[in-house]
Formats: C-alpha cells, sequence, structure tokens
C-alpha cells in the first residue's frame, strides 16, 4: 500500500469511488507512514489512531451501501493544531493550551466531516501560529522532508512536512502573514490563502483576525481545489458542504490566452538568484501558454512591512492579553518578545497602519482593472538550516530571517487579497522554490486555472522529497 500514498489526492478519491481501495487501507497506509518517519520530522502533535480507523470503517460501509457523499469521501487529511476538534485537544503549539478541548467543532472541521474526509492527526505549528520558522521549544522543530537539516518555514510547518512527506493527502492549515504559502513553497507543495474572510474562522484560534484565514495545503492544484471547495463558506453560510463529486474550481481551457499577469517592478527582484532564475522561467512558461505579462509600479510597497507588523502584533497582542497578564513565561521566547512589543503600539498607530492597508489594498485594485493575476516570488529564498538566524541577499548586509521569509506574502495578507502559492522549481542543492500568483478579491477560480495550466506544462509538483519510497 506505500505506492499508493504517493498518488494524489483526485487519484485515490477515483480509486475510492471505484471501489479499488477502502478508507481503512489508506488510513492504515498513512498511520504507518507516519509511524516510519515522523519520529524525526515532528510534524504532529497528536495523531488520532483509533479514532481514524473508527471513521474509515464507517467511510467504508457507506460507500459499499452507495452512500458516497464527496470525492472528499473517506480520504484522510490533517487540521494544524490551532483548528478545534471536538474530542481532541488543540494545543495551539503552545504549552499554555496543553491540555484544551473544544467542546464543539470549527466550522471547516464540520464542514470536512460532512464531506467524508478521516482526520488522521493535529499537525504542529510555530507556537500560536506565531513565527515563519516552524521552531516551536514545546513540541519541537519541524524538519523538512526536503533536507532534514533545513525549516519547514511556517507557521504551518507541521501540515506541510506531513503532506510532502505522504502521511495524508491534504491539509487544512491557517495563513495571516504567510502561514500556508511559505511552507508550501519551501516543501514544494500548493498552498491558498482565500480570500479574508471567504473562509470561516470560527473555531479557529486567531492570531490577527483582520488577517487570518483558513485553507489548504496539497501536493497539485487539482487536490487544493477539491479541499477548498469543501470549505467554501463564511460564517453566515457555514451550514453549507460539498455534495459534487468534482470541483467548480479546475481548468475548463487548456491555455492561458486571455490571462492577464502583472509584475510589480519594485517587489520582482529582492530575493536569491535561484529565486530570481525560477520566477522569470515561470514568466516564460506562462507566456508560451498564451499569457500577457505587463509590469506595474506599487507606490505603497515602502509602507508594507511596518503596516503588517502594526496590526498583526497589535491584534494578536490585544487577543492574548489575559495571559500576558497572569502566563508570560509560559511563552516560547519569540513569541514572548512579539507580545510585549504589541503592547507598545498605540491605538493611533494601530488606525494609521489600517489606514496605511486600506491604500495597498486600492492600489491592488487599481493594478488589477489591467491583469487578471499579479505574481511574485512565495519567499526571498529557499529553505535555511535549522537554527540559522541572518541570511544574506545579493551581497547586501546580513538580515534577520524571521523578518525576511514573509517579504513577498505580506502584500495579500495586509490587502486580504487570495493568494496561491506553486512549486516552480529547485536551487541547486534540491530544495523546492515557489511562485505566488496573487488575486481579485473572491476570485480564487482564476488562481486555480493559471496554477492548473502551469503544472500541466511542467513536472516540478511530482518531484519526491528525500524520503524512502519505493
Amino acid at each position: 500500500m506505500k505506492e499508493i500514498l504517493t498518488l494524489s489526492l483526485n487519484e485515490v478519491s477515483w480509486l475510492i469511488k471505484n471501489q479499488k481501495v477502502s478508507p481503512v487501507e489508506l488510513v492504515n497506509a498513512c498511520l504507518k507512514q507516519i509511524d516510519e518517519v515522523d519520529s524525526y520530522l515532528l510534524a504532529y502533535i497528536d495523531v488520532l489512531y483509533e479514532e481514524s480507523i473508527q471513521v474509515a470503517k464507517k467511510m467504508e460501509k457507506d460507500i459499499i451501501s452507495g452512500n458516497r457523499v464527496s470525492a472528499l469521501h473517506g480520504i484522510p487529511i490533517t487540521l494544524k493544531d490551532n483548528i478545534n476538534l471536538m474530542g481532541s485537544r488543540t494545543t495551539a503549539g503552545s504549552k499554555i493550551l496543553e491540555n484544551w478541548s473544544p467542546k464543539e467543532d470549527a466550522t471547516v472541521v464540520s464542514q470536512l466531516k460532512d464531506a467524508g474526509a478521516i482526520i488522521l492527526g493535529k499537525t504542529n505549528l510555530h507556537e500560536f501560529a506565531w513565527g515563519a520558522t516552524g521552531e516551536n521549544p514545546f513540541y519541537g522543530t519541524v524538519k523538512n522532508p526536503w533536507d532534514h537539516t533545513r525549516i519547514v518555514a511556517g507557521s504551518s510547518s507541521g501540515s506541510a512536512a506531513a503532506v510532502s512527506a505522504y502521511t495524508c493527502f491534504g491539509s487544512i492549515g491557517t495563513d495571516t502573514g504567510g502561514s500556508i504559502r511559505l511552507p508550501s513553497a519551501v516543501c514544494g507543495l500548493v498552498g491558498m490563502r482565500p480570500t479574508h474572510s471567504r473562509i470561516s474562522n470560527h473555531g479557529v484560534i486567531p492570531l490577527a483576525p483582520s488577517m487570518d484565514t483558513v485553507g489548504p495545503i496539497t501536493r497539485t492544484v487539482k487536490d487544493n481545489a477539491l479541499l477548498f471547495e469543501a470549505i467554501n463558506c463564511s460564517d453566515k453560510d457555514k451550514n453549507i458542504s460539498i455534495k459534487s463529486n468534482s470541483s467548480k474550481f479546475t481548468s475548463t481551457t487548456n491555455n492561458l490566452e486571455s490571462v492577464h499577469i502583472g509584475i510589480i517592478e519594485e517587489y520582482f527582484d529582492n530575493a536569491q538568484n535561484s529565486v530570481m532564475d525560477s520566477m522569470k522561467e515561470t514568466i516564460h512558461i506562462l507566456k508560451t501558454l498564451g499569457a500577457t505579462v505587463n509590469y506595474f509600479n506599487l507606490e505603497s510597497i515602502n509602507l508594507l512591512k511596518q503596516t503588517k507588523d502594526v496590526i498583526q502584533l497589535s491584534e494578536a497582542s490585544r487577543f492574548h492579553k489575559k495571559w500576558i497578564d497572569s502566563r508570560i513565561d509560559d511563552y516560547g521566547e519569540d513569541v514572548k518578545q512579539r507580545l510585549i512589543k504589541g503592547q507598545s503600539f498605540s491605538e493611533l498607530q494601530y488606525l494609521e497602519a489600517k489606514h496605511y492597508s486600506k491604500l495597498i489594498k486600492q492600489e491592488m485594485l487599481e493594478i488589477f482593472k489591467y491583469v487578471d493575476i499579479v505574481l511574485c516570488p512565495t519567499t526571498p529564498f529557499t529553505a535555511p538550516k535549522i537554527g540559522k538566524r541572518q541570511i544574506e541577499l545579493k551581497n547586501e548586509d546580513k538580515k534577520e530571517i524571521s523578518n525576511l521569509l514573509s517579504y513577498f506574502t505580506s502584500l495579500a495578507s495586509v490587502s486580504g487579497l487570495p493568494a496561491l502559492n506553486i512549486p516552480s522549481g529547485f536551487d541547486e542543492n534540491n530544495l523546492p522554490i515557489g511562485v505566488q500568483l496573487i488575486g481579485k478579491p473572491y476570485n480564487e477560480v482564476i488562481l486555480y486555472h493559471v496554477g492548473e495550466m502551469f503544472q500541466n506544462a511542467t513536472d516540478h509538483h511530482l518531484q519526491k522529497p528525500n524520503i524512502s519510497f519505493p
């Protein structure tokens, strides 16, 4: 059964539908893979051995009796451990919540269960989803399946490692400043940050509510679209669940002749040479597929980092105030320092940052009058070594890795726009590189269309990480 783990979610879905493989067999294969690789990857905080097998048996009976409810029926997936799962603890990767169990499922979990998905476990993360390296002092640093000496980025680090290491067929993470896209990029995966508020955050432990989103991490664009469709509703529509057997978000044409792509010039070249080479090759491929490319300027680009930092730090510190006052020493040192810094901003500074975020969004919407998507790198560099704190770009002074990682992802976060990471190549050390497609509000479909056409023309997403496979 080990070979089946390398198939896509859509391929396995077809096998289940046609009773070529059972949900029980799939779950057992995934659990065996977890046992083999997670002792050193540390992708999981909790593995739901008995619970997932029990659910798989029920899913198998439903299929045999002709009650398959969706294409996700019987598919093993995972949840980032800041997403509430009733009956299991939700730690948020923290000491503070190490024994806390929610009384109800998050809305996205209810939707996934309604679609027949099987929850295998809760995945590791940067503490309280507040960090871009995936280094956790309480549950361990998640290691990159492509090179076990390197980070997975964050904060959805365990979700990305779990998918990349073939221990599940997809994972649900969260993204505030880039926490889905960053680990997806350094693990060679597809990660979607939906339009802000498109997906329900009910039952998800917040970081910065005005930027927080929930989204899927998978190995292919088509798989990602399928998971996205299952959770695609806001709190207003949270009782809606997927009932179809094919995604509305996959491509219906085989070219990009009507697609216009925008490049923000001053945002284009602040990255390692390998990342820039991959970006240029991506542009070439998209042009070959028929897309038109135009270059633009973004006047507010210099406001981006400060705007993101003030909003995120202020909102997170506000949520954590009761624990800051009573349990400050129970936080990891990096999160503790961010919380203290967040308390230093005044209400006026926060309101000013919110004003700047509106300006940035308005500029982006102006660009979208002329283009369908904006293209940029996802990370400025490939996965650094675990424990490395600084990096040098283009012979400049060394800069803090934790500050630079979200350089490209902040744009969609601050402006509330949807953004999709897709694998775009490898560096000289065979480490994955990703590019980011940013779209208009609520137009995830164009991102999936362009992403799928790109994957049909390349094989980056088909490469396997440094784990022993048949």
